[in-house]
């Protein structure tokens, strides 16, 4: 599997994701985020563009383990938790100051 470059200000989500659609979008701002196009991100993931396509709007149905590659060679995982667990409420910590300003 080929990943894109890592850009360490890309900061970590945690996102409390109850539909496709939402999944999507966060699918597309981390793609976007990269600076990839849709075609790039998907020839890294080893899928076809509609899929990711599909996958990025919320439409028809995307094969779990052609997710699974997508969010890896984004640098994302999938995680599940019990809805209450408390880290899916606690707000994410701030990013830290540059001493230089």
């Amino acid at each position: 599997m080929i990943h894109a470059p890592h850009n360490p200000e890309i900061q970590p989500l945690l996102q409390d994701i109850a539909c496709a659609d939402r999944l999507g979008q966060l699918v597309r701002a981390q793609r976007k985020q990269q600076g990839l196009r849709i075609d790039d991100a998907a020839a890294l993931s080893g899928v076809s563009v509609d899929m990711l396509s599909r996958l990025e709007n919320g439409a028809g149905s995307v094969r779990l383990d052609k997710l699974m590659s997508v969010l890896d060679s984004l640098g994302l995982t999938l995680v599940l938790a019990s809805k209450g667990h408390p880290l899916l409420h606690t707000p994410p910590d701030p990013a830290p100051q540059d001493p230089a300003k």
